[in-house]
């Protein structure tokens, strides 16, 4: 087929051009005295993106999912008690992988649509008096459902509760692309992956922790080889890893980061919000709803619920087949009742608009009743009227 595939998907996401070509370097020696020049000025300029100055930016090539690994291996031990809610498959699977290190996993199951209940949170906290819990598994953005918690939320509950839990979130699909401050929201642990906001491939797990978390490496007992903190932490402060890195992703993260903070992390926290609106002024047009609840929707992707006579799988498979464009599937529960539009990382308004003229031509194939060229007019009028 002519042209390329429009991936608007929520994971990997385009990766733009002059990151590609700084990609595009020969294998080099990772050990050699120059390395350092190459390493310690990425790990330093990843603060700024995760908002930190008193945290620890690391990368470990692997994926988010092992950063959620890292953050539990290394600072809890056996039999620990955790906290976490359960209301999308990332969360789920989240849950699942500190049931199988050992962990002693609280499961509160929110309606799938809406995220972290503050006030319960608070309450469980209060109930704690003893201060078992151990740590509190926050995801951030739940990418199947597009819903976003408040993690500054999260951050008052802990302190009212007077709870020293540590604080992990999975930003995978939220860092670098909505608000996130590790150091105002007293984060011990930010778990990101590089497919998403820093628009990469796949590949690199991209972590933050702060001291507290550090801390608790000394007495956490859980087994852990090839994620060790400690050992990144400290062939790090040398300039190097513990093993072989992957040396083109270090110099795409470079251009990323470059990218990103050329633009300024609060524009494009702006910019993903223009984007993720104009895509639900969309949605509104075309009578149809979104899986998250009013207040919960994310700036990152829109999960799109379809009529109960339809299957969110046919407009899938025709956005692909016939007009050459990526949408994100209905995960586990929401199969077939949802179709997923990404609205993250190397996006623009003209972006947007060839996504949502693609799913209406689908949405149209297969009998929805729509007026054509509804959900476009409505994302052009609030792109030019908020248009910088």
């Amino acid at each position: 087929m002519a042209g390329r595939n429009h991936l608007f998907i929520p994971g990997p996401t385009n990766t733009p051009h002059s990151v590609l070509s700084a990609m595009h370097v020969p294998m080099e020696d990772h050990r050699s005295p120059i390395f350092p020049k190459l390493l310690t000025p990425v790990l330093e300029d990843l603060k700024k993106i995760f908002r930190t100055e008193k945290g620890r930016a690391l990368i470990f090539p692997a994926t988010g999912t092992a950063g959620w690994e890292i953050a539990l291996t290394n600072t809890l031990s056996p039999g620990d008690k955790v906290l976490i809610y359960r209301f999308g498959q990332f969360s789920h699977l989240w849950m699942e992988m500190a049931k199988r290190l050992d962990l002693d996993v609280e499961v509160h199951e929110i309606e799938w649509g809406k995220g972290i209940p503050l006030d319960h949170l608070e309450q469980r906290l209060k109930e704690d008096t003893n201060h078992e819990i151990k740590a509190f598994l926050a995801t951030h953005n739940e990418t199947a459902t597009g819903v976003t918690s408040d993690i500054a939320g999260v951050r008052k509950a802990l302190d009212n509760a007077n709870h020293p839990a540590l604080l992990f979130v999975d930003g995978v699909s939220s860092i670098a692309s909505i608000e996130f401050r590790m150091d105002d929201w007293g984060v011990d642990g930010a778990i990101s992956g590089s497919q998403k906001g820093f628009m990469l491939p796949a590949g690199l797990a991209i972590v933050a922790f702060s001291q507290k978390a550090i801390d608790a490496t000394e007495t956490a007992q859980c087994k852990r080889g090839f994620l060790d903190l400690k050992d990144m932490i400290n062939a790090n402060d040398t300039g190097y890893t513990p093993y072989t890195p992957s040396t083109p992703m270090i110099h795409g993260l470079r251009k990323a980061l470059d990218l990103l903070l050329e633009e300024g992390m609060d524009n494009v926290y702006a910019r993903h919000a223009r984007l993720a609106e104009g895509t639900r002024q969309a949605i509104k047009a075309w009578g149809l709803s979104l899986c998250a609840q009013p207040g919960w929707e994310s700036d990152t992707v829109s999960a799109i619920v379809v009529p109960e006579d339809k299957d969110a799988r046919d407009v899938i498979a025709t956005a692909f087949h016939k007009y050459n464009i990526s949408l994100g599937a209905g995960l586990t529960e929401l199969a077939g009742k949802v179709f997923r539009i990404g609205h993250i990382g190397d996006m623009n308004d003209v972006s947007m608009l060839g996504c949502i003229a693609g799913v209406e031509m689908a949405m149209l194939d297969h009998g929805f009743d729509i007026k054509p060229g509804s959900g476009v007019a409505a994302a052009i009028e609030y792109y030019r009227s908020t248009a910088a």
